[in-house]
């Protein structure tokens, strides 16, 4: 595999990681009564991922000349 197959795998992969805990935020906040530092951490952990996922794409990018 080369270097960019193994970024566009590891995107896909924090993708799902993201969706998945949306799907549990949005469930967490249905409910009536629920965790909210459960829900902080969720949240917290659904932005770390997006920050990962913007830096990988970001080095599938070519540099540009200035």
């Amino acid at each position: 595999m080369t270097d960019l197959e193994d970024i566009r795998r590891r995107i896909a992969e924090l993708q799902l990681e993201h969706r998945g805990l949306d799907a549990m935020i949005e469930a967490i906040g249905q409910q009536t009564r629920f965790d909210e530092l459960q829900l902080r951490r969720l949240k917290k952990r659904k932005l770390q991922i997006k920050d990962s996922i913007t830096l990988l794409q970001m080095q599938l990018v070519p540099d540009q000349p200035a």
